[in-house]
């Protein structure tokens, strides 16, 4: 990985014409979206046309799986096999079976109809159960993250999975057969974990995780040591997220992982009950609080964070889900960062919602920019992002795949540069855990100042895996479509 010159992001970036103005998110498909009682909702192309499609997981009526064309959305759940009414807590996309297609795990709630975990093998577009053939049966548990990621290196996708009321667990995949390693891995933390993310923490080139823990539990921050893993929460500083310490009435519902100030390392936000928490890492697993600097600590109850650059300006700005409950709307959050801190602009229409849990940045319309998916206690919605025509060529999308084009890097890092320099114009994590107890099998996005050519490079964060670099890009050959980068064990 090249050495990075980061200041003239971090600290000047041109102030373009988007980022003055307010953002405006327009309603998509309002019938098609009006059921509420949702809580989970994750992204995947399942059909390989280029656009994205969704999935969102309901409280117990039937789930819905969007076929996207174009921009249009419908329905296909139930022609799909995945109309099961069952409340629905998580939802992940992976190629669980190295085919090159998006595969699906959704966590249930406990009940008479069987195991939490459902995997559906992705079959052209129709989803087969194999859930006991994979030997993932599980017959209880509060579900909430499930994360596809190859801890082992082995270019398979493993199954970390976190339960609010036992150990988690960590299935190896051995050829489509999966195993319990959590034990024998360090991973079976029995605390209230509700959410989790895997990045390479302490920049030694393998996949560490951050979970977030509730009920006053302690958060957990476990280095990756030649697959044994430490918690190294409490030496780091990193065990409360900036809520307070030892209030039960307290926790981390969502921690994200992102570059928030531009200096090429990847940060922690804590979506809290109590003040939310910013931690700037300083290098090799050490981090800062800045909660209260960047504007951010506000006291509440949150459920979601989601980072992506909505407005193009190069700065990857954030959306927190308030929660309701007790009768309460606990309010959404929109904000723009503003390079050393964040300023609120959530649209009204937006803020009047009562969305909380699902939340998720996708081009779904694929014009080049960021649209808006939620769900909620009496909602769910789309919105489109009405970024002003002459910026959406202002951004790359860029999908990282192994030589055989199968999704097989969770926790990657992908940098874009000014083509032929060291100079930073972003950097973004492959998917490992977003919005509310989902993940995503999509590209990363990254939104730049110009449309001036870039370097592409991509950095696996699993031993033996190279980094590989495309030059040269030019983003306004790429609008609306993603830079498909090959990745070289």
């Amino acid at each position: 990985m090249r050495h990075l010159a980061v200041s003239s992001l971090a600290l000047a970036l041109a102030t373009v014409g988007s980022q003055s103005a307010l953002p405006r998110f327009e309603p998509m498909q309002p019938e098609t979206f009006a059921a509420g009682t949702t809580l989970t909702n994750a992204w995947a192309d399942i059909d390989g046309d280029g656009d994205l499609d969704l999935y969102v997981g309901f409280g117990g009526a039937a789930n819905r799986l969007y076929r996207n064309d174009r921009g249009t959305f419908t329905d296909v759940a139930v022609s799909a096999g995945l109309g099961e009414a069952r409340a629905t807590r998580s939802a992940a996309w992976g190629d669980a079976d190295r085919d090159g297609d998006a595969d699906l795990l959704v966590g249930f709630a406990p009940g008479p109809a069987g195991s939490v975990l459902k995997l559906y093998r992705n079959d052209r577009g129709r989803f087969v159960d194999i859930t006991t053939a994979s030997g993932l049966d599980t017959a209880t548990g509060a579900v909430r993250q499930c994360s596809w990621v190859d801890v082992d290196g082995d270019g398979d996708l493993d199954l970390f999975v976190a339960f609010r009321d036992r150990a988690n667990m960590l299935w190896r995949n051995d050829r489509g057969k999966f195993v319990d390693v959590a034990a024998s891995m360090g991973l079976a933390d029995p605390r209230k974990t509700v959410g989790a993310v895997w990045f390479d923490a302490d920049e030694d080139d393998d996949l560490d995780l951050y979970v977030g823990n509730m009920d006053g539990d302690q958060n957990g921050l476990f280095l990756n040591n030649a697959g044994v893993f430490t918690d190294v929460a409490g030496e780091r500083g990193l065990s409360w997220g900036g809520r307070a310490p030892g209030n039960a009435m307290n926790g981390t519902v969502r921690p994200c992982a992102a570059d928030v100030n531009g200096d090429g390392r990847l940060d922690l936000f804590m979506a809290n009950y109590g003040p939310n928490g910013l931690f700037l890492n300083r290098g090799a697993g050490i981090y800062r609080d800045v909660s209260t600097a960047w504007r951010i600590a506000i006291d509440s109850r949150y459920d979601s964070c989601a980072f992506g650059d909505f407005d193009h300006d190069g700065r990857l700005d954030l959306y927190v889900n308030g929660t309701v409950t007790g009768g309460t709307n606990h309010p959404d959050y929109l904000f723009r960062n503003m390079g050393t801190d964040y300023a609120d602009v959530t649209p009204a229409d937006i803020r009047a919602l009562q969305a909380d849990h699902g939340v998720q940045w996708a081009d779904a319309d694929s014009d080049g920019d960021l649209d808006l998916a939620l769900t909620g206690a009496g909602m769910h919605a789309m919105f489109r992002n009405s970024l002003p025509a002459h910026d959406l060529a202002r951004s790359l999308q860029v999908r990282v795949v192994d030589s055989g084009g199968r999704a097989v890097f969770p926790g990657a890092e992908v940098r874009v540069f000014a083509t032929g320099t060291t100079r930073l114009l972003g950097l973004r994590l492959v998917d490992t855990g977003s919005g509310y107890n989902a993940q995503n099998d999509m590209p990363v996005h990254v939104g730049l100042s110009s449309t001036s050519l870039v370097d592409v490079e991509v950095t696996p964060r699993q031993p033996g895996a190279k980094t590989t670099t495309v030059r040269d890009v030019n983003p306004r050959t790429l609008v609306g479509r993603a830079l498909v980068v090959k990745v070289e064990r």
